[in-house]
């Protein structure tokens, strides 16, 4: 399907690409009776999946790129949406309150901040103890928010600014759920949320693909396959291992300020560890180090279980089966990097230890 695809002429592959971008924005207004969540607002849902595929991407820096197994991070949205929560919420201690488009950047830089403070002295770790470590930075900062004053501790704060108060223009109403006069960004009306989403997960994916295949790209893949010997090759990989954590730590930042804009609240009840080692699988599942993949796989995890609510009392037990089938039959993922399939097939081919 690869090759087939990249021996298309380029403009038809541009035309396809156009084509799926604008079914992606619409699907809010199409009302397909297959995909539609009859127990859920749809819109709702694909804002949800829209925030889960910046999360996984951001989740896949470090782990599928960088080779480094984060338990924790969950902390890292955490931290960008009580940012988004403090600064910008009447409800909040600090006194100086700030517009949404100012506490986005701040969210991002302090989620960045956290990644740096955590990476700094706990990148020399490696494997499981690297993976202790950041599930304890996901306890810490929950743990926080649940008894800091700063965070109203388990009441949390509410009236968490949204982008905008403007409503539709008439000349928008031609789209199914637009109507003239609405809030464009309400907990109400959804699709202004989800088209914001989109564009965002849209502008990161691009990013980070860019990022991929420059030089910090493939010294992330270098240190994921082996780090001794990038280290013998001259790549300094301290230095760009904190670089994925960093960047994964500002998407994930924004990733929870885009999701608590939309909610309009936040407590610490949101932040459990059970929901970070979801994010995690997501990754694994899609295929750790292809962004289409872990996109999958995200959209999967948010989707299937608001499409089926009525085996809602099983789903951990389907989801927990489903994750031993793909880990047994097919554990490079149901879209792996090339590159990791690669690297899998050469390990089943080598001989067995006697």
């Amino acid at each position: 399907m690869r090759d087939r695809w990249s021996n298309l002429p380029r403009p038809w592959r541009i035309g396809v690409l156009i084509a799926f971008l604008v079914l992606l924005y619409s699907l809010p207004g199409l009302d397909i009776p297959l995909i539609t969540t009859p127990d859920t607002d749809f819109t709702s849902v694909l804002f949800l999946c829209a925030v889960y595929v910046l999360v996984a991407v951001g989740l896949n820096v470090v782990i599928g790129l960088a080779g480094l197994l984060d338990l924790g991070y969950i902390g890292f949205y955490a931290v960008g949406a009580y940012t988004m929560a403090i600064l910008g919420s009447p409800n909040s201690p600090v006194v100086v309150k700030y517009p949404w488009i100012v506490c986005v950047p701040i969210a991002i830089a302090v989620a960045m901040l956290s990644g740096l403070i955590l990476g700094w002295p706990t990148l020399r770790l490696r494997g499981d103890y690297l993976a202790i470590v950041t599930l304890g930075f996901g306890e810490i900062i929950r743990v926080f928010a649940l008894n800091s004053d700063i965070t109203n501790g388990n009441r949390g704060i509410n009236a968490v600014p949204t982008p905008s108060t403007a409503t539709w223009p008439s000349w928008m109403t031609w789209f199914p759920t637009i109507h003239e006069g609405r809030p464009i960004f309400s907990v109400s009306s959804v699709i202004g949320f989800y088209w914001l989403a989109l564009t965002v997960v849209i502008i990161c994916m691009l990013g980070v693909r860019r990022l991929e295949r420059s030089r910090v790209g493939r010294s992330w893949l270098a240190i994921r396959e082996d780090e001794e010997a990038a280290e013998l090759m001259g790549v300094p990989t301290f230095k760009y291992k904190l670089w994925a954590f960093a960047i994964g730590a500002a998407l994930g930042g924004l990733s929870g300020a885009l999701f608590f804009s939309k909610q309009t609240f936040i407590n610490a009840q949101g932040f459990d560890l059970f929901t970070s080692i979801l994010w995690v699988a997501a990754v694994v599942i899609g295929g750790a180090g292809n962004q289409l993949g872990v996109a999958l796989g995200a959209i999967l995890l948010a989707y299937l279980p608001e499409r089926f609510r009525e085996f809602t009392d099983y789903r951990l037990l389907i989801f927990g089966v489903a994750l031993i089938v793909m880990t047994i039959f097919r554990p490079q993922g149901l879209l792996p990097s090339r590159r990791r399939s690669v690297e899998l097939e050469d390990r089943a081919k080598e001989a067995p230890v006697v």
